[in-house]
């Protein structure tokens, strides 16, 4: 079977918290795998997924990489077409302005369900478009 790797990481407070739009984003992503695993499986393609967390002193030096995706290697933006950005969140990410992502003019702050599972299928689909064998010259 293949896997189909998804990463997310998010900021993870002094106390194991982490702010309103990572924790939507982490039921979504826990979401959206549960159903990919049942729509790949017929393809012989899994998820998996791998949760990185970012403390707070990597996410004061770099908070545009908490609430970030990557699928199959790829950011989730690229798979959409889409645009990252930030606004500001919460008091537990501080000052820092937090990761967002505009996807056909509409901008998310914590990633959808149907987003990832949109990005996982494109990928998906490029994963068995690489597996397939060009044919022999001459052979149908």
């Amino acid at each position: 079977m293949k896997t189909l790797n998804i990463l997310w990481q998010r900021l993870l407070d002094d106390s194991g918290n982490t702010c309103p739009r990572c924790d939507a984003t982490q039921q979504a992503v826990e979401g959206a795998v549960e159903k990919l695993r049942h729509a790949l499986a017929p393809l012989g393609i899994e998820p998996q997924l791998e949760r990185r967390v970012i403390d707070p002193a990597q996410f004061a030096a770099r908070p545009l990489e908490s609430n970030r995706i990557w699928i199959a290697g790829q950011p989730l933006e690229s798979w959409l077409q889409a645009n990252a950005g930030a606004s500001r969140c919460c008091a537990s990410c501080g000052d820092a302005d937090c990761r967002t992502v505009e996807v056909d003019g509409t901008t998310y702050e914590a990633i959808p369900e149907d987003l990832l599972i949109r990005a996982a299928l494109v990928a998906a689909s490029r994963m068995m478009d690489a597996g397939r064998q060009t044919p022999a010259a001459g052979r149908p």
